[in-house]
């Protein structure tokens, strides 16, 4: 026999609430790359996460002053660059912010699924901003090999990127300690960037001792260096960035879901998993087969059913639509 779907639109605050809370256990699929202009669900969903981004969002803004404040006195390109690539580092929090100013407001007639997407359109800014920054770093750094100009103040063009790497190599610490107390796969993944991004620093400083050893190209070399790591973070972010605009998700996503809905043995097939990203939150949509002889009622406690396993498995779920057949 069939039944008329069954979905619970009313449950949706204890879905939000049930998907801002630490999980018992977690499963994980596929690898956390790190992005610009994007924050990982799992650390979004996390209070201590949170606090993490947070606060190397300070330590990366101040290290990125200090390095401003060498550049204007040097002019190093490197420099330049190697400041671009952490304020882009730092700027990763602005759509979390976004999404918390006006992300959380509520859905109104006109906007049914509420403003998450606002989340999606600050990370283009994000990455529209360091693709620029990092055109205006080629340009500079060609312009340098035709036009060389005196590196100044070498020191403290040193001691600059010295503190580049100091700062990186603190959040990388920090993000990877809170990682593993929260059991973030995420936000360890974010730590393990930091710690590449402090050996780009440490290129600045070999730029530096280049220049001090006579060789003037060794300051625009290291400059392309660095902006062609900038090209490949804008191509790598904007694709994300595109898919979720385009609501595309990625396969373990639905990996994801189709596990936890594996863990509900009256489920005899699985017709359609549709899902879709607003901001940090995934929205589903899933169809599934139960016997023939079930009544209405066994059709609501299969789908609550499903809906604690959804959320037990995938912590930034915002909500889901069940439909029972």
């Amino acid at each position: 026999m069939a039944h008329a779907p069954v979905s619970e639109p009313s449950r949706q605050d204890k879905l939000s609430a049930a998907a801002s809370a630490e999980p018992v256990h977690r499963h994980h699929h596929g690898d956390h790359g790190h992005t610009h202009g994007t924050i990982d669900p799992s650390i979004a969903t996390s209070d201590r996460g949170l606090w993490a981004v947070k606060w190397s969002l300070v330590v990366l803004l101040l290290t990125a002053v200090l390095q401003a404040g060498v550049f204007w006195l040097s002019g190093s390109v490197a420099l330049l660059a190697d400041l671009i690539h952490n304020i882009g580092d730092a700027l990763t929090a602005l759509p979390l912010g976004v999404a918390f100013i006006i992300g959380r407001r509520q859905p109104t007639a006109r906007f049914t699924y509420g403003y998450g997407r606002v989340e999606d359109l600050a990370g283009v800014a994000v990455v529209a901003v360091i693709l620029v920054s990092a055109l205006v770093t080629a340009y500079e750094s060609i312009d340098r090999f035709y036009h060389p100009q005196p590196i100044h103040h070498l020191g403290a063009l040193a001691v600059a990127a010295s503190i580049g790497f100091v700062g990186n190599e603190v959040v990388a610490i920090f993000r990877m300690r809170v990682g593993r107390a929260i059991n973030s796969a995420a936000l360890i993944a974010d730590g393990q960037h930091a710690l590449a991004d402090g050996v780009v620093s440490l290129a600045v400083l070999v730029s530096a001792i280049g220049v001090w050893l006579g060789y003037s190209w060794a300051d625009p070399v290291i400059g392309l260096v660095i902006t062609a790591l900038l090209l490949k973070i804008v191509w790598e972010s904007g694709q994300i960035i595109l898919t979720r605009l385009l609501d595309g998700v990625e396969p373990e996503v639905i990996d994801s879901l189709r596990h936890a809905v594996e863990h509900v043995a009256e489920v005899e097939k699985i017709e359609a998993i549709r899902a879709r990203w607003l901001g940090h939150r995934l929205y589903a949509e899933i169809d599934i087969v139960v016997a023939g002889d079930r009544t209405l009622q066994d059709g609501q406690r299969i789908a609550a059913t499903l809906r604690t396993q959804l959320q037990h498995h995938i912590p930034y779920l915002g909500h889901a639509a069940i439909r029972v057949s």
